[in-house]
């Protein structure tokens, strides 16, 4: 395969990345509304429960392999804002698949607040991509900005919101998941499911 084939191997994993994370947003608003939604949502929090740090793993682990494709294979040079990126993405890979493999729901509130921060990142990166203006001359190294698109598909895919994209959907899913044993979580330590947000009706 070449590069080209590789970056649009890339952009159809994140176009899929998307359309996963607007339908967990939209049970998500559905639930508040819908019974029927509802009852959905929670049988895939309780799915969730006994495979959502393995899909985490594969979506930060997925996003970590392309990272290193785009250097190692492709060499694009990372810019200051990607290694940043990859920063959280490596480590997030790599805590989430220490915690899978001993299923310990105690690493969500660490792995939720890498993603989060990893996600912000992304995000910058993505808005001084599209608009150079406002990016400070002392951010990035001149002889690299930041600001430079190396790739962009479908007319709104480029590397950061790869990133972004991973960040958001491993953290979406980490958050709705109902893990089975509670108490491996100490952040759901004494809930319910009648306690839980998420599932209250609304008014």
């Amino acid at each position: 395969m070449s590069a080209q084939d590789w970056f649009d191997f890339f952009a159809a994993l994140t176009v899929a990345t998307n359309a996963a994370t607007l339908a967990l947003v939209v049970l998500l608003v559905l639930a508040r509304v819908h019974a029927g939604a509802r009852e959905r949502l929670d049988q895939l929090r309780d799915a969730l429960g006994s495979s959502g740090l393995a899909l985490a793993t594969l979506v930060a682990g997925t996003a970590m392999a392309g990272s290193l494709y785009l250097s190692e294979g492709a060499h694009l040079i990372p810019c200051e804002l990607c290694w940043y990126q990859r920063i959280g993405m490596y480590s997030l890979a790599i805590v989430l698949l220490v915690a899978a493999v001993r299923r310990d729901w105690g690493v969500r509130p660490y792995a939720v607040t890498l993603a989060s921060l990893g996600l912000l990142v992304s995000s910058y990166h993505y808005l001084i991509e599209r608009f150079p203006d406002l990016e400070s001359s002392a951010t990035c190294d001149p002889l690299n900005p930041c600001t430079v698109t190396l790739i962009w598909k479908l007319h709104y895919i480029s590397i950061p919101f790869m990133a972004g994209s991973a960040f958001l959907l491993s953290a979406l899913v980490l958050v709705l998941a109902r893990p089975t044993d509670r108490g491996a979580d100490p952040s759901t330590a004494g809930a319910s499911r009648d306690d839980d947000p998420v599932d209250a009706p609304t008014p």
